[in-house]
C-alpha cells in the first residue's frame, strides 16, 4: 500500500503558522482534489476559511492536549477519515521529537518537517526558551523567519540554527513574504594573514564558515586552541582538535571539530591542549558522509586548558 506523506509546520505562537499553511493547502501542488487532513494543535489569532478548506477536500480537526496527540490518535485518524496527505499544526511548545526518533504509525511518513519563525520576537525566545528552541530546530528540515528587516542580526540567526542542524535549509521574509538575503558573513578576523588566528570567541563562527565557504578557506593556514580528541576508530596519523560548544541550553552541549592529519599525531593524547596550525583542505570523508574541512597539520604547542572550555556560535 502507498505511503501517506505528512507535513509538520511547528513554530511559536502567532509566528505564521496558519498564514504558512494557508498557501500551502490552497497551492495547485498541493490542491489536487485529494483527501487531505490538517490536524491544528494550537489556536492563534489567524482563523482557516473552513469553506475553502471544504472546497479543497480538506478536513479540519483539533488537538487541544498535548497528551492526546500520539501514535494511536494518527491511527485513528488514518482509520476514520482516509486521508491521501496529512497536515500538522504544530504547537512549538510540544515536544515533537518522538515523531523522529520514534517514527510514526502504520503508512505515515513524515516527509517534510518546517520551523517558522517571527524574526522580531526571536531574540526574547532565544533568552528566555533555549531548550524549547533548541528542539525546535533539532530535527527541522526547513527553517522560515518571517516579519525580518535587514537591520537584524540575521546572520546571528543562522548560526544559531545552523549550530543545532547543520543540513536545515535557513530562509528570511519581511513583514510581507518578500524574501530578504543577508549576504554572506564577513568573519572578524583576517583572512588575508598568512595564518588566520581564531580566538575562543570566534572558534563556532569559524567552525560554521569553514564548511559553508570552501573557495575562502581552501589551501588557508588558520591557528587555534584546541582540545585532542582521539580514537580506536581514528585512522593512524589522525585525530581531532575541536571544542566543546553549546548552541542554545547545557542540553546541547557537544564537541565540533574537523578531522586532521598530522605526523606528530602519535605525539598527542587524548583531551591534551594545544595550539594547532594547519592548513585547510576539502575532501570526502566517510565520517562527514560527504566533502568538507580536513585539516593537515603543520605544528602545535602545548597549551593550558583555557578558563573557560565552552565557544559558542553567537
Amino acid at each position: 500500500m502507498l505511503e501517506i506523506p505528512v507535513y509538520l509546520i511547528t513554530g511559536f505562537l502567532e509566528s505564521g503558522k496558519t498564514s504558512f499553511l494557508e498557501d500551502v493547502l490552497f497551492d495547485g501542488d498541493f490542491a489536487d482534489g485529494q483527501a487531505s487532513l490538517l490536524i491544528r494543535c494550537e489556536d492563534g489569532e489567524e482563523e482557516y476559511d473552513e469553506k475553502a478548506l471544504k472546497e479543497k477536500n480538506v478536513t479540519m480537526i483539533a488537538v487541544e492536549d498535548e497528551e492526546d496527540f500520539t501514535t494511536a490518535f494518527l491511527k485513528e485518524c488514518v482509520q476514520k477519515y482516509r486521508p491521501k496527505k496529512i497536515f500538522i499544526e504544530m504547537n512549538g511548545m510540544w515536544d515533537s521529537k518522538w515523531m523522529f526518533e520514534n517514527g510514526l504509525p502504520g503508512r505515515l511518513e513524515l516527509v517534510q518537517a518546517i520551523t517558522i519563525v517571527d524574526g522580531s520576537t526571536f531574540p526574547v525566545y532565544l533568552n528566555n526558551m533555549r531548550s524549547i528552541l533548541s528542539n525546535l530546530f533539532q530535527y527541522t528540515e526547513m527553517v522560515i523567519f518571517n516579519r525580518c528587516t535587514e537591520d537584524m542580526d540575521l546572520h546571528s540567526y543562522r548560526r544559531t540554527v545552523r549550530g543545532l542542524n547543520a543540513g536545515a535549509m535557513i530562509y528570511f521574509e519581511d513583514d510581507q513574504g518578500n524574501p530578504i538575503d543577508p549576504g554572506m558573513e564577513e568573519p572578524p578576523y583576517d583572512l588575508t594573514a598568512d595564518v588566520i588566528e581564531v580566538s575562543d570567541m570566534d572558534y563556532g563562527l569559524w567552525f560554521l564558515d569553514a564548511a559553508d565557504n570552501p573557495k575562502r578557506y581552501a589551501g588557508k593556514k588558520v591557528r587555534f586552541l584546541a582540545k585532542v580528541m582521539k580514537s580506536r576508530q581514528f585512522q593512524e596519523g589522525t585525530f581531532i582538535p575541536g571544542r566543546n560548544v553549546m548552541t542554545c541550553c547545557e542540553d546541547d552541549i557537544r564537541f565540533i571539530g574537523y578531522l586532521c592529519k598530522g605526523e606528530f599525531a602519535s605525539e598527542l593524547k587524548s583531551r591534551q591542549w594545544i595550539y594547532l596550525t594547519a592548513e585547510i583542505q576539502y575532501e570526502y570523508r566517510r565520517e562527514y558522509q560527504e566533502e568538507g574541512p580536513v585539516l593537515y597539520g603543520i605544528s602545535y604547542e602545548e597549551a593550558k586548558p583555557p578558563a573557560e572550555d565552552l565557544v559558542y556560535f553567537n
